[in-house]
């Protein structure tokens, strides 16, 4: 039994997901190697598996990243070195073919200004750490 999936209407609203990531690719970016593999852990623990995991340590290898393979959504942290999550939000508006990418923030950070800011540039939203693959599924799954 998946994680936090039980009765039918449950197990309805799963198997919709699942044919709603079939054959789609998520980017991780973090800076750490270890968040980057809890919060991949976090996704298949609740029942969402992508086709592809792709990772990346700051907003610079992001759009590396996004500039060589196809992308669907991206779950990005906030705090970073080289380029934080909010200048990675700001270039990429700025390139034509990764602006439409939906972007949404996985961090420690909780103020309303820089989670405000963050959506302003065009986050669909945020998730707090630490997290659990329930409140991952519950702000994810409607995004996708």
């Amino acid at each position: 039994m998946l994680h936090g999936i039980s009765g039918v209407a449950e197990r309805e609203r799963w198997q919709l997901l699942q044919e709603k990531i079939m054959g789609k690719n998520v980017l991780l970016v973090d800076d750490s190697s270890t968040m980057r593999k809890i919060i991949g852990r976090s996704l298949r623990q609740a029942g969402i598996e992508f086709d592809n995991i792709y990772e990346a340590a700051d907003g610079l290898e992001a759009l590396e990243v996004l500039e060589s393979k196809k992308v669907d959504i991206v779950l990005s942290d906030i705090n970073m070195p080289n380029m934080d999550g909010i200048s990675f939000l700001k270039e990429k508006a700025n390139r034509p073919g990764m602006k439409d990418i939906p972007v949404l923030m996985i961090s420690t950070e909780t103020g309303d200004d820089i989670i405000g800011e963050a959506k302003a540039l065009g986050a669909l939203g945020s998730i707090k750490k630490p997290f659990t693959p329930d409140k991952v599924n519950e702000v994810l799954g409607p995004l996708l």
